[in-house]
């Protein structure tokens, strides 16, 4: 049956998804994120929440400008994931969590600015890995491609209980975003495991560690 022009409005064409793709990654990369929750707040009432000294302040920009770059992983990986499914419903799955990662990309951006830190100088390259990882998940299957989301996520929740211990302890802000990130993280994962999410073999997790641990260690300092 031909289509009418009243489908075309309300179907997407495969140019406007690519457009409205390529349209979220400049936003991601040009540090505009949206945020549609305002930045946690820990202890409010706590009138010095700021890192003290210089060498605290260098550590907490190191550690957030490292959680920024996962939240540009995150955007890319969830974008190719969400181009890769033919199943609209879980293609609605990931936008939702790449919108509540986006809150996450918003807040570690903001919070850079406010400790005088810069965001990664290799953050398009960043971006390009994730983006082709998750073409490459997403190509694989639905139930693999949900594996991988489920994996992903329990190695940033692994990895932000780590910069919790890491932070400096008066820098609540940090600290408070970091704590709100680590239990979307969380949820993000088990509900990609009751979507459908398979285990993935032992040495597809011990390489995705390598990569992470590769981008943490050179987010880190640039």
């Amino acid at each position: 049956m031909p289509m009418t022009p009243a489908d075309s409005l309300r179907r997407p064409t495969t140019l406007d998804r690519t457009l409205a793709g390529l349209n979220r990654a400049l936003a991601t990369l040009a540090g505009v994120p949206p945020s549609s929750r305002p930045m946690p707040v820990r202890n409010a009432d706590l009138a010095d929440d700021e890192p003290a000294g210089v060498a605290q302040r260098r550590l907490s920009g190191a550690l957030m400008r490292v959680n920024h770059v996962g939240e540009i992983c995150a955007q890319a990986l969830y974008e190719a994931q969400a181009a890769s499914t033919i199943d609209p419903v879980l293609e609605g799955e990931f936008r939702a969590a790449a919108r509540e990662e986006g809150d996450h990309l918003a807040w570690t951006q903001e919070r850079l600015r406010e400790l005088g830190a810069r965001p990664s100088l290799l953050n398009p390259l960043w971006y390009a890995g994730s983006f082709a990882l998750g073409l490459v998940a997403g190509r694989m299957g639905d139930r693999i491609s949900l594996g991988f989301m489920a994996e992903t996520e329990r190695q940033v929740e692994a990895h932000l209980a780590r910069h919790l211990d890491r932070l400096p302890a008066t820098d609540a802000r940090s600290r408070a975003i970091v704590a709100a990130m680590q239990e979307d993280e969380a949820r993000h994962g088990e509900h990609a495991r009751r979507l459908g999410g398979v285990d993935l073999p032992g040495p597809v997790r011990w390489a995705m560690r390598a990569a992470s641990k590769v981008m943490t260690s050179t987010a880190h300092y640039i």
